[in-house]
């Protein structure tokens, strides 16, 4: 049963893999036995990673894949790395309500650049990616691509929830969610003909939870929740795995969300 998950032999490209959640996904990969180029602006990856690199099985390809060209750059340094291309999974996001950044949430006080930037930062990155990463997959016969949506893709944030200081979820991050996953289902049905499986995983709340977060909202956020807590990183491990082994090797157009129940209810 094991090998329906081993990912040996495989390359797999990553963006954002060196970010809060990224980090569990780049190690669930590489434990699994594969290579992994992770794209992004800035390298956060570790001593723990320290093992990976050395044995030639990790590598941080720094990119802006805002830039024009970004994603095509990347994409080509990930073959030229490692000779190849099998699994994308976009995981990269940046502007409003991502990367660690907030904006206006407030509707009357948005402007054009803040909600280009935003919808950019989501689904327009997504989008970049994986029309370089095609060709490169392609070449290998065919492959998958993981796209991470966020649950508010499918809900509201509950306003009720977040206090006066606490950064509201602007609507750029949920709208450009939204179109990723229905970007999925578009990709899933254009590539399929290329042996191209399109899948999409969708986290709950999964918050980096520090000394300096505000518990009292923690709290709030868990009961949102059929299971009454927030998640933990390695708890997307299995679907993330599955989505890009051949363990899902008829699966394509498809969304699994891992999040408590909370958009269940």
């Amino acid at each position: 049963m094991n090998k329906l998950f081993d990912m040996t032999g495989k390359v797999v490209a990553i963006t954002g893999g060196a970010g809060n959640l990224g980090k569990t996904m780049t190690r669930t990969l590489l434990d699994a036995g594969a290579k992994v180029a992770v794209i992004g602006r800035t390298d956060r990856l570790g001593d723990e990673f320290a093992d990976f690199r050395a044995a030639g099985r990790l590598a941080f390809l720094q990119f802006d894949l805002a830039e024009k060209g970004g994603a095509e750059a990347a994409m080509d340094a990930v073959e030229a790395t490692f000779g190849g291309l099998d699994v994308l999974v976009n995981n990269a996001a940046y502007g409003g309500g991502a990367g660690g950044k907030s904006c206006e949430y407030r509707l009357d006080r948005v402007d054009d650049d803040t909600w280009q930037t935003g919808i950019d930062g989501t689904l327009g990155v997504t989008f970049r990616c994986t029309r370089a990463a095609i060709p490169h997959l392609e070449r290998r016969g065919g492959g998958a691509i993981v796209n991470i949506g966020s649950m508010y893709g499918l809900v509201s944030p509950d306003f009720a929830i977040y206090g006066k200081d606490i950064p509201w979820s602007p609507p750029t991050y949920g709208a450009g969610k939204a179109g990723v996953l229905q970007f999925t289902r578009y990709c899933a049905a254009a590539l399929a003909a290329k042996n191209i499986r399109v899948n999409s995983l969708t986290p709950g709340p999964f918050p980096n939870v520090t000394p300096k977060s505000d518990m009292a909202f923690i709290g709030r956020l868990s009961a949102k929740t059929m299971m009454g807590r927030t998640g933990r990183a390695e708890e997307l491990s299995g679907a993330l795995l599955l989505l890009c082994s051949d363990a899902s090797s008829f699966m394509t157009g498809s969304n699994i969300v891992v999040d408590g129940g909370m958009t269940a209810w």
